[in-house]
Formats: C-alpha cells, sequence, structure tokens
C-alpha cells in the first residue's frame, strides 16, 4: 500500500499519517521502548543506552521537512519512521551539528531515517509499511535510490526488502563505546 504525504492510510486498528510537532514526547517514548525491547540480543545494555543518549531520538528537521510519518494503534503512536531529502544520514537531533544541507536527488540517494516500532507491535508489517510510504514519497520527489544506516536489528528487515549492505562502522559515542551500523542502499 502506498500514500502520499496528505493522504492516510488505514489498516486493520492503525492509522499511517504525517508526524507534527505535538507528537515529540510520544515519539521520544516509542523510540526508547524500541531501541530497549528490540536491540537487547543485538546490543549490550551499555550500548543501548549509549545509543539513546547520544544517538536515537527524533529528529525535529524530518518533522519540519514533512517526511516523518507515525502509525497510530489505538492508544497511541506504535511505529515511526522518515525518509530525508537531505545529508544527515543517522541519529536525532542529540546528535545534530551545523547546517543539514539539501542533497540533489540526481547526484545522491534519499536517507531512511529512524525507524522504531513498539516492541509490543513489531512484525506485524508497520516498518514495511513506513518504507513503502517513505520510497514513494522519495521517488515523487525525484529520488532514484534510498540509503539509510541500519541497526544491527534492521539489517534483516532490510536485507528482506532489497536493501543491499555496503559497510559495518562503529560509530564512537562520547562515553568511549561504539555503536555497531551497517550502511545500505536500493533503489526505487
Amino acid at each position: 500500500m502506498t500514500t502520499t504525504m496528505t493522504e492516510a492510510s488505514t489498516s486493520a486498528d492503525t492509522l499511517l499519517r504525517l508526524a507534527t510537532p505535538a507528537d515529540i514526547p510520544a515519539l521520544e517514548a516509542l523510540i526508547v521502548a524500541s531501541v530497549r525491547g528490540l536491540g537487547a540480543g543485538y546490543y549490550t545494555p551499555d550500548e543501548i543506552e549509549s545509543g539513546l543518549r547520544y544517538v536515537f531520538g527524533v529528529d525535529s528537521q524530518l518533522i519540519a521537512d514533512g517526511t516523518y510519518f507515525v502509525i497510530d494503534g489505538p492508544s497511541g503512536p506504535v511505529a515511526c519512521g522518515g525518509w530525508s531529502k537531505r545529508k544527515t544520514l543517522f541519529g536525532g537531533d542529540q546528535r545534530k551539528s551545523g547546517l543539514d544541507s539539501v542533497l540533489d536527488p540526481k547526484e545522491s540517494p534519499a536517507r531512511i531515517r529512524a525507524f522504531f516500532v513498539d516492541p509490543a507491535w513489531a512484525r506485524r508489517g508497520l516498518a514495511s509499511r513506513l518504507l513503502d510510504a517513505c520510497a514513494t514519497a522519495a521517488r515523487t520527489a525525484g529520488f532514484r535510490a534510498l540509503e539509510l544506516a541500519a541497526t544491527l536489528p534492521g539489517v534483516p528487515f532490510y536485507t528482506a526488502l532489497g536493501f543491499i549492505a555496503h559497510e559495518r562502522t562503529d560509530v564512537p559515542l562520547p562515553d568511549g563505546t561504539h555503536h555497531p551500523i551497517v550502511r545500505m542502499t536500493r533503489l526505487i
């Protein structure tokens, strides 16, 4: 199922829509639950907590750009994720520094950013719905490819959807921990 930037799509008891600034507190709570719940077994507890402190969080620029989606369940957000026409590949507001320049869609891939699912709602196709909405919107904006920095629990999901892994990197964080990610791409 695809959606445009202004359409909402429903599936059973969920609603796909664009995020608004009013969603930020609920999204931050969702991100914490997702990282702690789905990251266990892939990352150490120290890597999870460090990632939450320094990497994972809402990137408010995505919301301002109208490129960040939320899937609401009966009690609020159960999944979120977006795409970006900007250079930043990963990280929330706490990771930002300086200008986030706009990419030329003829030269660069769009970025797939900040996908998080409530562990109680995992493996129900929500991330696939988000990715479909992002790919459609990025293609409409003129992009021909997607790029992302996958967390380790996300690698199997993105691989199953046709993304190709190019590089595994350990991102150094200010507290001395390292957070492993995998850079991946796919044509759209």
